[in-house]
């Protein structure tokens, strides 16, 4: 049996939004389900009656109704959901009454503060939607941001949608070159950027890169240039630029009205990661989107108007495009931009404090980190509102779980969730109905049909294996951009298991819990011998040593089959000796099995990561094996790749 951690009170549990919603299931279809593994039972057993309740629960604003909920759930890819509603992201996101309580609150590096209230989004929204309206964009055209994480970005997408437009956007800490391969795809009317971002106490300008990316785009008509940590009165370099206080219409049309658009078009390109190739553009729809982040804010979170999320997260990343639906909740969000950790790790922990944040996101990197350096969160700070952590961005390791409840707060909801990008959501997460347990993801979420799959294609229990999703759900990609004959998106998803989406990680289910336990993504899987190994089985062993602060485990083709290699990062002032190379076989050993043991260890001085903190297996695999590095501007520190390239010739001998 799993080592339980938390388990949610009646009173917490009758007062969540997850158990008002399970009691209208109850009354509209005269059910009794009382536990979340019913109701999860009844959403995905009877798909179209879900989401059409959860629709209503969840009172989406909409102009025109909805002939059906899906045209086909058998149909997949390719089904259509609520054919006929017609409805606007923005205006479901704004719904909440224009009023003087704080809206969005941003939190610098620099230590800047500044608030807008719900009046004040509402009105620059609508300022900068009729710009966009006057200078001719519309319904289905793109519009991009190369942004920091402030407030105007918030606001250019919500102007964007609200006129209908298609919203893209990735962080200034991206190089141009990396920016043009994502934003150029899309060919959008107007590039929101810029003069500079603040990081680790330093101000980097933005502008020259800006320009580098606006000289490539065509049909570009403006440049909006929003202030932050530069120059801004200076744009002569960049054709087309105009500062955003000067691009804000001065008068608004009243009433202002929002373009309405049907439930299946396009809202948001999503980019991957670029690690293997150029990113994929993932198109997703404006109403998939929104019921599907609202399911999961509303329900598996349980936001509401009293709430104030913070996610350490970069517009570059889905969960920044998440976090900022919860204004769809009426709850209020602290946008942090910088360095979490600057000047020292008490930072974002004070902002929590100072801020009354009551959900704050993060990822598995940030609490290892923590981890490593022997920082322990509630000796630094008043955490007394804080009742939820979110985690997500990779697999967290079970002491990982264990520091959350004893170093950071014992009662609280461990949130860890995980998805992707090309759902711009969860295929598991956490509910306030269910227990948490070590190591796993409380359950699938509510509509996710979703598998544990072995090497035949057949689903396990208690055993590790593919995950897959068997039937639709409508925040998956209507279609890539560039792919005309939707090859890209079918090799992407369903080539594995046709009729069946392969989402490419591994995971086992836990038949006793319901929980789901992750161990990375299987492209990853090691294969020493023909035997599966999750590199996550590696990592949770690995850096539970005091001196590892981090590692990587990759597979290389080696005399006929596979040999593991084992790369750590090691805590200051540690040294890789022989001693520790055997204490590290030692513990993969009796803790793992003798397959798990690396037949190499070697000390880096860095891991490549993406610009979210994902470790990047695929760019040492593909260099130790001989392949080509596709696009080394995908990670935020291409420079640690330098130390592998020359471990080379030892390696290849």
């Amino acid at each position: 049996m799993r080592e339980l951690l938390w388990t949610p009170g009646e009173d917490v549990q009758k007062a969540s939004n997850m158990y008002a919603f399970m009691e209208l299931v109850n009354r509209e279809k005269g059910r009794d389900y009382r536990n979340y593994k019913e109701l999860y039972r009844f959403s995905v057993n009877e798909p179209e009656t879900f989401w059409d309740i959860l629709f209503q629960y969840l009172d989406i604003v909409h102009s025109v109704g909805y002939e059906k909920t899906v045209d086909d759930i058998h149909k997949f890819p390719g089904a259509k959901w609520f054919p006929g509603c017609k409805l606007n992201y923005a205006e479901n996101l704004l719904r909440h009454e224009a009023n003087d309580e704080a809206c969005l609150i941003f939190r610098g590096e620099d230590k800047v503060r500044r608030v807008l209230t719900w009046k004040d989004v509402k009105e620059q929204t609508f300022r900068l939607a009729t710009a966009l309206r006057e200078l001719g964009v519309g319904a289905g055209d793109a519009v991009s941001a190369y942004l920091p994480n402030l407030p105007e970005t918030v606001i250019a997408m919500l102007a964007t949608a609200a006129v209908g437009g298609v919203w893209c956007s990735c962080a200034t800490d991206i190089g141009p070159g990396a920016a043009f391969d994502r934003l150029g795809q899309v060919s959008p009317k107007v590039l929101f950027t810029t003069d500079g971002y603040y990081y680790k106490g330093k101000a980097f300008e933005t502008l020259p890169n800006a320009a580098q990316v606006a000289a490539r785009m065509d049909g570009l008509r403006k440049v909006v240039v929003i202030h932050y940590a530069g120059d801004a009165a200076d744009i002569s370099t960049i054709p087309n630029a105009v500062l955003y206080e000067d691009f804000l219409a001065k008068a608004i049309p009243e009433p202002f009205v929002y373009e309405q658009r049907e439930f299946n078009d396009p809202t948001v390109v999503m980019f991957s990661s670029g690690t293997t190739g150029k990113p994929k553009c993932m198109v997703q729809s404006v109403g998939g989107l929104l019921i599907n982040q609202l399911k999961e804010l509303v329900l598996h979170h349980d936001m509401k108007p009293s709430d104030r999320m913070l996610y350490i997260t970069t517009c570059s990343w889905m969960m920044w495009n998440w976090q900022a639906a919860a204004l769809g909740a009426g709850s209020s969000i602290v946008l942090y931009d910088g360095n979490p950790s600057y000047p020292d790790l008490d930072a974002i922990w004070k902002v929590l404090e100072e801020e009354g944040v009551t959900v704050f996101g993060l990822s598995a990197s940030y609490i290892h980190a923590l981890m490593a350096a022997g920082f322990n969160p509630r000796e630094h700070a008043n955490l007394e509102k804080l009742r939820m952590i979110s985690q997500t961005g990779s697999a967290l390791s079970e002491e990982g779980f264990r520091f959350v409840y004893r170093e950071i707060k014992k009662d609280l909801h461990f949130n860890s969730i995980a998805g992707g990008t090309d759902i711009n959501g969860c295929f598991c997460i956490g509910n306030l109905l269910s227990p948490v347990y070590v190591g796993e993801l409380q359950a699938p979420g509510l509509g996710m049909k979703i598998e544990c799959y072995d090497e035949n294609g057949k689903p396990v229990r208690d055993t590790q294996g593919e995950l897959v999703c068997e039937i639709p759900e409508p925040s998956m990609p209507i279609w890539f951009a560039n792919d005309p004959d939707g090859e890209r998106y079918m090799n992407a998803y369903f080539r594995v298991y046709p009729g069946i989406w392969h989402h490419g990680d591994y995971v086992q289910f836990n038949s006793e819990t319901g929980g789901v336990t992750y161990f990375g993504r299987s492209d990853s899987v090691l294969k020493p011998s023909g035997v599966r190994i999750g590199t996550a089985e590696i990592y949770n062993i690995v850096e539970k040593l005091p001196e590892v602060q981090d590692s990587l485990a990759i597979g290389q083709m080696y005399h006929d089959d596979q040999r593991i290699l084992l790369f750590v990062q090691l805590a200051p002032g540690t040294e890789l000796t022989e001693e520790l190379k055997k204490r590290i076989k030692k513990e993969l050993r009796t803790k793992a099995s003798p397959r798990h043991v690396p037949a190499l260890i070697y000390a880096v001085p860095d891991l490549p990561k993406t610009f979210n903190g994902k470790k990047v297996e695929s760019a040492v695999t593909n260099m130790i094996n001989g392949r080509r590095i596709t696009n080394r501007e995908a990670l935020g520190n291409p420079e640690s790749l330098d130390y592998f390239e020359a471990l080379l010739p030892e390696l290849q001998k």
